[in-house]
């Protein structure tokens, strides 16, 4: 599959992304979010497919590809990404739109829908979102206490500490993100046997750039979500109210994911009682390109026509 054409687009919060903007300007707006450790390119064959009626946005995110790359861990805090999407949505006149992503992208994807729904958390942003998709990205509501309760989950998520962990910076500098990854999963990487070889190659030159391997790792470490070694006590944490998710919301669930398991839809009506559940059966993790048609289809089939 071919380049698609980029933009440069400043953003009031301070940061400039590379940007996929294409199909009609005239109609309803659709920004895909990617995960890590991939970039726009996670979305291809959505873009492609939803393009003729749908103003599909894509940007690689703050820390990626050629997008700002700021060093400092402090500039990846959940706030300051939700806000790059806001931004990002003013910088291209749009108004209103469904949030759509994956992985990390969808982790971001939720809190910019809490945000900005209607009656949001953000007064500013409350009312600009419409719908939201989420591809495999944990509720924050649900995570956390998968963390704290769940040994499935827990053992997922080692990898974050990893992640976190300053002593292995010397194998950031010294292999990039690949080498990060081998050492943390070890052979549970996945092998990218799905992926077609010049995607391979894309991925293994973006990772080249060191700038943008501390970038992505700033994602993790800026997070405040607690992962506990495995030898923790396991305990229900404090009882706390979490707001709903009250718009058209749909879930897309690929159900061999290594990293997260289905125990993360348990609960997930309670939090967003307008759900939509898609699940995709004997997929992993990157259900976007995994599955394209999977996920179009299920898209096609949530989105108004």
């Amino acid at each position: 599959m071919e380049d698609f054409e980029q933009q440069r687009v400043a953003l009031s919060t301070g940061v400039e992304l590379d940007v996929i903007d294409i199909g009609p300007r005239d109609a309803p707006a659709l920004i895909f979010l990617h995960g890590f450790p991939e970039s726009h390119r996670t979305w291809r064959h959505q873009l492609v497919h939803f393009s003729d009626r749908f103003r599909c946005i894509a940007p690689d995110q703050r820390g990626y590809r050629g997008s700002s790359k700021p060093q400092a861990v402090d500039a990846y805090t959940p706030d300051k990404l939700i806000a790059d999407i806001f931004a990002l949505a003013d910088a291209c006149g749009v108004e209103q739109f469904t949030i759509i992503g994956h992985d990390w992208g969808g982790a971001i994807a939720w809190g910019v829908a809490l945000a900005g729904q209607p009656g949001g958390l953000h007064p500013q942003w409350a009312g600009r979102v419409t719908r939201a998709i989420i591809a495999n990205a944990p509720h924050p509501g649900i995570f956390q206490r998968l963390l704290a309760t769940n040994e499935e989950q827990r053992g997922a998520s080692q990898y974050i500490r990893v992640f976190r962990d300053l002593s292995n910076d010397a194998i950031l500098e010294e292999r990039g993100i690949a080498g990060i990854l081998a050492h943390a999963f070890g052979d549970r990487v996945p092998s990218g046997g799905l992926q077609p070889t010049d995607e391979i190659a894309r991925l293994l030159a973006d990772w080249e750039d060191r700038d943008a391997c501390r970038g992505m790792i700033n994602w993790y470490r800026a997070s405040p979500i607690h992962v506990p070694a495995m030898d923790e006590p396991y305990a229900e944490p404090p009882a706390a109210p979490f707001p709903k998710l009250e718009i058209p919301t749909l879930v897309i669930w690929a159900l061999d994911d290594t990293a997260l398991p289905p125990c993360n839809l348990e609960g997930m009506e309670e939090l967003v009682p307008a759900l939509s559940l898609v699940k995709v059966p004997g997929c992993g993790h990157f259900v976007p390109w995994e599955a394209p048609d999977a996920v179009n289809r299920a898209i096609g089939d949530f989105l108004p026509r």
